[in-house]
């Protein structure tokens, strides 16, 4: 497995990106928004099932700027880092990864969620972010440990995160409420020595 450069794509105003083979993970922006929306909108019977509930003005413009706004300041604050997910050679808009419950101190961890569109799953692009977003995790936010929970029948999302590298830690019972109801999960995570030694592996079989 070839580890992924990280360069910097300039974009409008000036703004940063991290960039893999595949994709290229963005903060989002207020311009974003019509893609957002289109591709939310598509895929909508697709995410429900695995998502908390849509509010019922989720894909309005207000709602979006809302978003946005809580976005910036949960970065600001350094509670959050969310991204959208774009394909390297077309631009297009495919998801989002969101670096979120992020705790400093005797912690120094966080917890991963993510999602995609229908259009683009199955397509290796989620595996491709998480090899993006993993090393920004632990070499330049320099946290110690990354969690990710999944509901026990999306099997997808399971073995997407054991191909990974994430480790299966436990069962939480009701973690959650998705799509209006209370659900278990599998709890995943992965700790920064361990992905060391895996890249460190990796590297001598090459």
């Amino acid at each position: 497995m070839l580890r992924p450069t990280f360069r910097f794509r300039q974009r409008i105003r000036d703004m940063t990106v991290l960039e893999g083979q595949k994709v290229y993970l963005a903060h989002p922006r207020q311009e974003d928004f019509d893609n957002w929306r289109d591709l939310r909108r598509t895929s909508r019977a697709f995410l429900e099932p695995w998502e908390p509930r849509w509010p019922v003005d989720d894909l309005t413009r207000e709602a979006f700027r809302h978003r946005i706004r809580r976005y910036d300041a949960d970065r600001s604050g350094g509670f959050a880092d969310p991204y959208f997910i774009y394909l390297t050679e077309t631009n297009a808009l495919v998801g989002g990864i969101t670096i979120g419950s992020i705790r400093r101190g005797a912690a120094e961890s966080c917890m991963l969620g993510y999602w995609m569109g229908e259009s683009y799953a199955g397509q290796g692009l989620m595996y491709a972010a998480l090899q993006v977003v993993i090393p920004h995790i632990f070499e330049r936010l320099r946290l110690h440990r990354i969690e990710a929970a999944c509901i026990p029948e999306n099997q997808r999302s399971s073995k997407l995160l054991e191909k990974a590298g994430f480790r299966r830690e436990g069962y939480l019972h009701s973690y959650l409420r998705i799509n209006g109801v209370w659900r278990d999960h599998l709890l995943y995570a992965m700790i920064a020595d361990d992905w060391r030694e895996r890249q460190a592996a990796l590297k001598a079989t090459r």
